[in-house]
Order: structure tokens, then sequence, then C-alpha cells
């Protein structure tokens, strides 16, 4: 494990690829006996991650990402990140940032401290592959594994992850499962990892937005020392979301253990994972904590005046968007032949001034219940966001996809993307960890 830390804190010499632009080449340093502060950004999106972190102003370098959406012949989230920041060389000189990460050689990927990723939420399930080297084998076309396999071969010490809040309970038919995989796969490299669900809102956003974020450890790290503490104060003081995102003292533990082989997890592992939680050496303790809230930006104060009538909600659709967004009850027939009757409250219509808006989904802007409707500042017209609102949403820099993609495209790309403060949020305390990796 030493080895994987020396390959982040050693005296950099190595020369930037010749040949094609480059302003993702982290393999200059100062000079010195001190932890690298470098980024690799999987499923990197439009750039949240590296966006979040460039805020901080305090050295961190991402010296590779990768980006690609399946089925799609332009990759437009791709091109809006090179826009942004250049392109990435791997190790071999090589330019494969925007290829399907499952045919990358992760040799390949340069050096890093930390790994990040928002990766999707999908069926972590297993199979026994004996004959094989493996032993276990991922489900197919599953992205955890590439991030799992990544860290296999490139070994960061730290690792910042994100997902939607339902993981820590899928599937619906083994609650708990998916997530005590990942925890699993965790372990067996030699990880420590702490959780939050955390809802942007609460912490100064302009969403009410709900996502599970990851932060894990390698166990040969000087930060790992945290261990040794009780679980209830990593997980209500000590520990980085703790420290990123306040809660309250008073919290209950409830802890579990890891079955040691994966496919045991995968086939028997069922846990009510909480809010908040902290694993080590294959035990789990998790809790519900509670925020300590902080003003949130609200949806009235991101909009802007309107002149294209484009955006607006004529009277002949407004019909339309008022049963969407209203209440309603529906008989259906499940497969089975069942009967039920399907039910759903009313949505804010048009959606509220004086709190943060609703969670944004890849579908904003098209004609649904979830897309949001808001009376226009300057008209008082019913029309759908703007582009721009939609990046103000989530933390991004006004006009961030406006890279010639299509409108549809910046809504779906917003829809993908995470609250980018709350990643400055934990950023700044990783600074604080990593000054102590010297």
């Amino acid at each position: 494990m030493i080895d994987g830390l020396r390959s982040v804190i050693r005296r950099c010499s190595v020369p930037a690829p010749a040949g094609r632009p480059n302003k993702c080449d982290g393999n200059f340093c100062q000079g010195g006996l001190t932890m690298e502060k470098k980024i690799c950004e999987l499923f990197a999106g439009v750039g949240g991650f590296r966006l979040g972190f460039d805020r901080l102003n305090s050295g961190w370098e991402t010296v590779w990402f990768s980006q690609w959406e399946p089925g799609k012949k332009v990759q437009w989230a791709h091109d809006c990140y090179v826009s942004h920041f250049g392109e990435c060389a791997d190790l071999n000189g090589e330019f494969h940032t925007g290829e399907d990460i499952s045919t990358v050689d992760k040799a390949s990927i340069p050096d890093h401290t930390l790994l990040v990723g928002g990766f999707p939420c999908q069926d972590y399930s297993v199979a026994h592959t004996l004959k094989s080297s493996k032993g276990i084998e991922g489900k197919k076309g599953v992205l955890w594994w590439q991030i799992r396999d990544t860290l296999e071969k490139k070994n960061a010490p730290f690792v910042l992850l994100e997902n939607v809040d339902r993981l820590l309970k899928s599937p619906a038919k083994q609650r708990g499962r998916d997530f005590g995989m990942i925890l699993a796969c965790l372990r067996d490299l030699g990880y420590s990892a702490e959780w939050r669900v955390i809802n942007a809102a609460e912490y100064g956003g302009a969403q009410r937005r709900r996502r599970t974020f990851i932060f894990a450890y390698r166990n040969d790290t000087n930060h790992a020392s945290i261990n040794s503490q009780p679980p209830e104060e990593i997980i209500t003081r000590t520990g980085l979301m703790a420290q990123a995102f306040p809660v309250g003292p008073d919290t209950e533990v409830s802890s579990t253990n890891l079955p040691a082989d994966l496919v045991e997890v995968s086939d028997t592992f069922s846990f009510p994972f909480k809010s908040a939680g902290f694993m080590t050496d294959g035990t789990i303790y998790t809790a519900d904590v509670e925020e300590k809230a902080e003003v949130p930006v609200l949806l009235g104060q991101i909009l802007e005046k309107c002149t294209d009538e484009d955006f607006y909600i004529s009277v002949d659709d407004l019909k339309d968007w008022t049963y969407l967004k209203g209440s309603k009850k529906i008989p259906r027939t499940a497969a089975n032949g069942h009967e039920y009757v399907f039910s759903e409250g009313p949505v804010g219509f048009p959606d509220s001034w004086d709190k943060p808006s609703r969670t944004m989904l890849t579908s904003e802007s098209t004609k649904n219940r979830s897309t949001h409707v808001v009376a226009d500042p300057g008209t008082g017209r019913l029309r759908i966001l703007l582009p721009l609102e939609a990046e103000r949403l989530q933390g991004f820099d006004d006009n961030w996809t406006d890279t010639g993609m299509p409108r549809r495209m910046r809504y779906f790309c917003m829809g993908n993307a995470l609250v980018v403060p709350m990643i400055t949020r934990m950023g700044k305390v990783l600074d604080q960890i990593i000054a102590k990796e010297k």
C-alpha cells in the first residue's frame, strides 16, 4: 500500500506530452516531498467536480477525465468540458477521454491523489466465475466496476463520489445491497469510507437536491488515524462530511458487519442504511443526523427577465400543463393482472419564488410534471426555466453549457450534473486533510 502513496508523493519531472494542446497536464510541481493535489475525474459530465475544486484556488490539478454518453453521435458533454478545460493525455500521450471508459486501459491513466466521479445508480449484483482469475464478475455495463478497476490499478489515496439518494435503499427487493456492494469493494481494496445524504438547499444551495456523497481513504494514509475515534464522533464532528456539512451532536448509531465474500454480499446482504455513516474493516456504522441548516438561495433569486417567446407557455398548452401538475388518481392494471389506483399529489404551479427549487431532472424543459414552470419576473407570464437559470440551480457559471450544444442538451446536462458549491465545501476540508499527508 505504501507504494500507492509514493506514486503521488514524489518529486515531479515528467514533461507534458508533445503535440496536442493540453491544459490538463498535472505532471509538474515545484519539487519537494509533498502529496500532490491531482484529480482524476470519471463520468465527468460538463465538469462539476473540476469546477468545484478549481474555485478553491488551492492548487488542485485535474490530470485526466472521462466523459462518454452511450448511443450519442456527438458527445456534447465531453465537448463542453474540453471547451472550458482542454484535453488530457494519458501516460502514453494518447487521448481517450471521450471514449467508453470500459475500453480504457486503467494503467494508462496518470497518477492522481483523488479519484472523483458521479456514477449512475444501477444493479450492482455479481456473478461467481470460479474459472476466471478475477473470481467475481460485475454485472455487464454497470459503471461502478470501472471505478473499482481504476482504484485497483492506480491506488488513489482518496476518493470522492456522488450518486442518487436512493442508492442507500436499492434494490427494493434487497434494500441496502447495492451500497453494501460498494462498501465491500472499498474494504477489499484497503479503504475506509464515510457517507452522507446531502440536501443542497440545507447548506446554502438553490435546489432541494438530495444526493449521496461517499468519501473513501486508503488505510495507509495519515487521515486513516481517524478510524480509532468513536464512530459517532466521526459521523457528527470529525469526519470530512461532518466538517463540510455540520450536524447536531446527538445521534443513535447502529452497526453491522459486511460478509467477507463479495458474492455473499450480492446474494444475501441487506441493511437499513441511514443518511450518514462510516465503514472500516467491513464494519458499518450508520445514523440519521440533524442538519444545521443554512440560508438557501431562493428560486426567485436566480430568475431573469425573459424576452424570448420560445420559453413561454402558450394558451393552448396551459390545459395540458395544469393537468400534469395537478393531483390525480388513475386506475391501472399490473402485469400480473392486479388492478390498483395510481395516485399522485399536486406539484406547485407555478413553482414558488420564495423557496429553493425542486430537484431538476434530465427531462427539464420538456412538457412533463417535473419540469419547473415559473412566473417571469418581467412579464408575470408562465414559462419554463432558461438554460442559464438551470445552470444557476446547479451552481455553475452563467452560460456554462452555451458551447454549441442544442438547447435540449443544455437542460439534459444540467439535470445530470451535481451542485457545484457542495463540491467546493468538501474540497475545503480535503485541503486540510491533504496538508497533513506531507
